[in-house]
């Protein structure tokens, strides 16, 4: 899982800085720790080299003293071999000890006693053989005997116990250095260690709480959501039957309006008609220069009583009422053919719709076409009413110049109209066009029961 630690460190600044501060500390810890110990080790290998090469300088010194009396005892040479070797030896060791000991004052001093003795030893035996080989056998063997011989060898081995007491103190004190070291590494590393998981538990603890007023304000956030959609849904239903109520009370008043001007309008208008056709035929002997006047009056009442049936089907078609929705369609389609010149393909089905929901359907078309003919410039316009899948589909299709939906457009209030209209009754409207690709007004509602 990966995690964005930028957040983190813009809401807790000191964490970055306080990290890097422990990872150099712990760096510095464990890179002094290990070079301590590296050293440490180093210089504890040379001291033991250095104790092993004083063990071999002792063992030498016997060896050469061995082979140098089974010479004088044997007169064979071959145990010259063995006495020239652990001479050369004895030298290369004193070298080595030498550079071992250069920085060291106190054992650089027991060295350089022990290798004076180890000379004068050495002296000793050489001139031992010489007296030998030039045939004063007696004598190299007295000076063999003498005590003298015994007393050097005891100083010789003192003083490379001294030296190699002082090597094991010296490898003591190594030793314990180092395990010093590694002890501060451990309590170094332990401390930082604590501290680490100190400042872990911090800032686990801070990122918790920071967690948890997110959560918190996130559920504050989601309470407001809810309470404000919830106020949306109410005000949408309010809206939806502030709609419907308006629609109904404005199809009441177109209502009365039609009844109105169908009781009164049309009387007046009939009983005029009646009264000058009456007054035409008296006149027609007697004022025959007022009969063309008369019949003037009477085609403007006829076009008056048209004009009145109009207006009457406009504010509340009869013909659904009478005929029904498809027919009352049909009729409507070819009003709009003659009035605008655009032909309109129809196919219509039956469908079992409340007549709330008929007249609906009817007032959705003459927006529709009302709106074609206002701004689509269109050449043919397609009429469709079918019922499938429980529900009834009326779409108004058109080939004209369209328009962007997600635009502000001259129609949208029509639009805005169609679509309260069609939730009023349970149903919803899709609106589909493009620039250049016509519209589509698709109604869908359910089917009554």
């Amino acid at each position: 899982m990966t995690m964005d630690f930028v957040p983190i460190i813009k809401r807790s600044p000191f964490i970055f800085p306080l990290a890097c501060i422990a990872t150099a500390a712990m760096m510095f810890v464990s890179e002094g720790s290990y070079w301590q110990s590296v050293n440490a080790t180093h210089d504890l290998a040379r001291r033991q080299i250095a104790r092993a090469q004083i063990l071999g300088l002792a063992q030498n010194i016997q060896d050469a003293e061995a082979g140098q009396r089974r010479y004088l005892l044997t007169n064979r040479s071959e145990y010259l071999e063995p006495y020239h070797r652990d001479s050369q030896q004895i030298d290369e060791t004193f070298k080595r000890l030498g550079a071992h000991y250069r920085n060291d004052p106190v054992p650089a001093a027991v060295l350089a006693r022990l290798q004076r003795l180890t000379m004068a030893k050495q002296a000793e035996m050489e001139k031992m053989i010489q007296l030998h080989q030039s045939g004063q056998v007696q004598a190299a063997r007295e000076l063999l005997m003498a005590d003298l011989n015994k007393w050097e060898m005891e100083t010789l081995r003192d003083v490379s116990a001294s030296l190699l007491a002082a090597e094991n103190d010296s490898i003591a004190a190594s030793r314990t250095g180092l395990l010093q070291t590694m002890m501060l590494n451990r309590i170094g590393v332990a401390a930082l260690s604590a501290i680490s998981l100190l400042g872990l538990y911090f800032f686990l603890r801070q990122t918790a709480t920071l967690r948890t007023r997110e959560l918190e304000l996130k559920r504050l956030v989601q309470v407001d959501r809810d309470r404000l959609e919830r106020v949306v849904r109410e005000r949408t239903a309010e809206l939806t039957e502030l709609t419907q109520h308006l629609q109904t009370a404005r199809e009441d008043e177109r209502h009365r309006l039609a009844r109105n001007l169908h009781d009164d309008l049309g009387s007046l208008l009939t009983s005029a008609k009646l009264d000058a056709a009456r007054i035409k035929s008296r006149i027609a002997t007697t004022a025959p220069e007022a009969l063309e006047l008369l019949t003037h009056l009477v085609a403007t009442l006829n076009s008056s009583v048209a004009l009145g049936r109009r207006i009457i089907e406009d504010l509340r078609p009869s013909a659904l009422v009478n005929l029904g929705l498809l027919p009352t369609l049909e009729i409507l389609a070819r009003e709009f053919t003659t009035q605008s010149g655009v032909p309109v393909q129809t196919e219509l089905e039956p469908v079992a719709l409340q007549p709330g929901a008929e007249l609906m359907v009817y007032r959705l078309v003459q927006e529709a076409f009302t709106n074609i003919v206002k701004y689509a410039q269109a050449q043919q316009v397609w009429l469709t009413l079918r019922a499938g899948d429980g529900n009834v589909e009326i779409c108004v299709r058109d080939d004209g110049v369209g328009f962007d939906t997600d635009g502000r457009v001259a129609a949208r209030y029509g639009l805005l109209g169609m679509r309260y209209r069609v939730q009023a009754e349970g149903g919803r409207l899709e609106v589909t066009s493009s620039p250049g690709q016509g519209t589509q007004v698709l109604g869908r509602l359910p089917l009554t029961p």
